[in-house]
């Protein structure tokens, strides 16, 4: 351990820890000293009389108690599995150069090298202490949360903290720019390696799963009673040396910043600015990109490929990230490993596991797609399932097929049918042929418009538009249709989630942490040798210690507003059309997700158009653009 100002404090701070552990095991054998006291001087006849006898008889079996009770808070704590975060393994044989170049940056901060290195989809990084006995793989079929109960505990040997490095950061950033972010991660392995700050922060660790084991719940009421006793302590334990333990890491990290001062430090600097940019196009990836295939039950394998892709987009339209694409001529970190397509799934499948909760492999309701075939396997088949799931809804409110002149007689579903019914006065246009349409000459069926207004049309059970504050700003026929369209992707979601479920392995969880965990369990399973080429354990997440009751764990948007949902069927309805009508052709914004391309060109202003004829009632804006670009909404459009 260093001479870093925050080092000594971080000691200081752990040997307060430690004093609070100490004092517990002081008040736990306070009762036992003072019996075995009594039982002494009873036995040297110097403690006699009927008071000391009674003393001795009260105080004996407390003693006995209170051993007993500590010695099973003790080996819960000592038993229970810490959390740890999700992360893929990268195995030294799989990346030789990138575990060169952080032992060698080790080696320059006179610190102990990480014992091994892993990959999370997220952009941070981080040291992670994986040298409890619980973190082996236990068996398939037990969610036990007090993991090795009832066998020989292993002698521990030192053992280095885990590097967590954020896949984003690999694809991205250059190798220099890689190796001076690092330094101040790596340079925490020195306090790390201190036996006080390690043993303060095993005992956290310790009193954090105690409480995530006491807070699952148990079917056995012996042992709620139980484990609620060893919860309160735990608890009580935990608030007391919380404090300290949070200074602690303060010192901690503060001490590695200042060790890591010395090592690229004016590259750092530089660095710091691709984090930032790294993160921002990660978020949009995932938001705006990833979020659509998730629910269309596909997983883009190339998530990390993607950030090079939407940044590079980023910085050729922002005018703040000029010059930030020029970088692409030098060395990326990606190639310090020997499969980074490999890698790249494995990320991917695992950042779909985190975000989304899907399966823990590829089937048939979840494979992964290229990029090369997101327009059409993603955003065509998803504009499509929208426009299907609008017109059944249209179907079971017993809105009638679009009337006018050029309106197809076969009752096929169209975009004028939905311009129609959102109308706050639809046209009264007289029918040519047969058809569901008014007679020629006769007035509108206003019977027929009130029946579909929102009023008589909803049937019970189904959201009041008035009770929707997201819906005040919106016609009624668009309140009730939203309500309509949000009750039935409920129902479809309840309908898939049983299926996705009993798709993913049965395997083991970690305990659910608590507020003070430093770390997260989650449910993880290995991903399916089919969809990455075999390269030992690159393409293998962690052992199974993670939850598939806990996922997602990271929900990256709330779910949609009934108004977000009607826009979205609306766009899609449009979308649609004009795939059928004017020969456009989905296409992929790496910063906006899918969109519609005219001509080559994306368009961007549709969004307002859709939002007047929702809010306002008026389709003049929409069907004006719609003839701008030659779509015709009253042809029949192919469905999902």
């Amino acid at each position: 351990m260093g001479v870093e100002a925050g080092a000594q404090a971080a000691r200081s701070r752990a040997l307060v820890v430690l004093r609070i552990r100490s004092r517990a095991l002081a008040v736990a054998l306070l009762p036992a000293a003072v019996a075995v006291i009594l039982l002494a001087g009873a036995a040297t006849g110097r403690l006699t009389g009927p008071g000391w006898d009674a003393a001795r008889w009260v105080l004996t079996p407390v003693a006995v108690l209170v051993l007993l009770a500590a010695a099973g808070v003790a080996l819960v704590v000592a038993r229970a599995r810490p959390a740890i975060s999700p992360t893929v393994p990268i195995a030294e044989e799989a990346a030789p150069d990138l575990y060169r170049m952080v032992r060698d940056l080790a080696d320059r901060l006179d610190v102990p090298a990480p014992s091994a290195i892993a990959l999370t989809p997220d952009c941070d990084s981080w040291l992670e202490d994986r040298t409890h006995r619980a973190h082996g793989p236990p068996p398939v079929e037990e969610h036990d949360e007090i993991a090795g109960a009832g066998k020989y505990a292993q002698r521990r040997h030192p053992v280095a903290p885990v590097l967590v490095i954020g896949s984003p950061f690999l694809w991205w950033m250059r190798v220099g720019e890689l190796r001076a972010v690092l330094a101040p991660v790596v340079a925490g392995t020195g306090p790390s390696a201190h036996p006080d700050i390690a043993a303060a922060r095993r005992f956290v660790r310790g009193l954090d799963a105690a409480v995530a084991v006491t807070s699952a719940p148990r079917r056995d009421p012996v042992s709620r009673v139980v484990l609620a006793g060893v919860g309160w302590v735990a608890r009580l334990l935990l608030r007391s040396c919380r404090g300290h333990a949070a200074e602690m890491e303060r010192g901690v990290a503060a001490a590695a910043a200042e060790r890591a001062q010395a090592v690229d430090y004016g590259l750092r600097i530089v660095a710091q600015e691709q984090v930032g940019l790294a993160y921002a196009g990660w978020d949009r990836l995932l938001t705006r990109v990833a979020l659509p295939a998730w629910r269309m039950g596909r997983w883009p394998s190339r998530l990390d490929a993607g950030v090079v892709a939407a940044l590079t987009e980023l910085s050729r339209r922002d005018r703040l990230a000029e010059g930030f694409a020029s970088r692409l001529g030098e060395r990326p970190a990606c190639d310090l490993l020997e499969e980074p397509g490999a890698i790249d799934e494995a990320a991917s499948l695992l950042a779909a596991r985190l975000f989304h909760g899907g399966p823990a492999g590829p089937g048939p309701d979840w494979s992964p797609v290229d990029w090369s075939e997101y327009p059409e396997e993603v955003v065509d088949r998803k504009w499509r399932l929208d426009a299907a799931r609008l017109h059944r809804v249209l179907d079971e409110m017993g809105v009638r097929p679009a009337t006018g002149p050029t309106a197809p007689a076969t009752g096929a579903p169209t975009l004028s049918r939905v311009l129609d019914h959102l109308t706050e006065t639809p046209p009264a246009w007289p029918t040519d042929g047969p058809g569901p349409g008014p007679a020629p000459g006769s007035r509108p069926d206003t019977d027929a418009i009130r029946e579909t207004d929102g009023t008589e049309g909803a049937t019970a059970g189904d959201p009041a538009p008035s009770d929707d504050e997201d819906l005040s700003g919106t016609t009624p026929r668009s309140a009730t249709l939203a309500a309509r369209l949000s009750a039935e992707l409920a129902r479809e979601e309840a309908t898939a989630t049983p299926r996705t479920a009993t798709t993913a392995s049965p395997t083991t969880t970690a305990s659910p942490t608590s507020a003070a965990s430093a770390t997260t369990a989650v449910s993880a399973t290995t991903p399916a040798a089919a969809t990455a080429p075999p390269t030992g354990q690159t393409t293998t997440p962690d052992p199974a210690l993670w939850d598939d009751r806990t996922l997602p764990l990271f929900p990256l948007q709330p779910p949609r507003t009934a108004r977000e949902l009607l826009a979205d069927h609306l766009t899609a309805m449009v979308c649609c059309a004009a795939m059928d009508t004017a020969g456009a052709t989905p296409g992929l914004d790496w910063l906006d997700g899918p969109t519609l391309l005219v001509n080559g060109d994306r368009t961007a202003d549709l969004a307002p158009k859709v939002l007047s004829l929702i809010e306002d009632g008026d389709p003049t804006p929409l069907r004006s653009w719609l003839s701008q670009l030659g779509i015709r909404p009253e042809k029949p459009v192919r469905l999902g």
